[in-house]
């Protein structure tokens, strides 16, 4: 358990401290296509260094990506969190779900929640999360949470992504 990573929940999920034993789903999620969008498809050694960047990065900026498990079965769904290494265009809201996750909305919750923990615990007043072109999954979700395409973005090493913009934390508060 790492100290700095809170654990968040929601009705249906907790969101945890990413950990060793959610590597095995996580070999099998980078050895995948639909690991693509984030930087796969990865090794068994890549995807160990991917789990330890995942990690460094809330010491370095001091939030990042949960574990997500569903709370009724124990199931490990994947990542969603906060991110922001060097480079980065922005601080964006982002997710990588397991196969067996997919079409159920639990990206969507994290995701929901996530965005609640940026904007009223670190004070962002806004987001992105930058999405694979023809990402369907990912667009329908960003869509469902309010964002807004708002252009391209080439990254050195992942190639073109597309930048959503999600609503501001005052928007927000204004319609709730």
């Amino acid at each position: 358990m790492i100290p700095l990573v809170p654990t968040l929940e929601t009705e249906r999920l907790i969101l945890r401290a990413p950990n060793e034993g959610d590597f095995e789903a996580d070999v099998a999620f980078y050895a995948s296509e639909r690991s693509h969008g984030f930087g796969g498809p990865l090794s068994r050694e890549q995807t160990w260094r991917n789990l330890a960047t995942v990690l460094g990065h809330w010491i370095i900026r001091g939030y990042g990506f949960w574990a997500v498990d569903e709370k009724s079965t124990g199931l490990y769904c994947g990542h969603v969190g906060l991110w922001s290494p060097e480079g980065w265009p922005e601080p964006e809201i982002g997710w990588a779900v397991q196969a067996q996750a997919e079409g159920r909305g639990i990206a969507f919750e994290a995701a929901l929640k996530a965005r609640d923990y940026a904007y009223d615990k670190l004070g962002w007043s806004t987001a992105i999360s930058s999405i694979v072109p023809g990402n369907t999954r990912s667009i329908a979700l960003v869509r469902r949470m309010g964002a807004t395409f708002e252009n391209h973005y080439e990254h050195p090493s992942y190639g073109q992504m597309e930048i959503w913009r999600h609503p501001t934390s005052d928007a927000l508060k204004e319609t709730a």
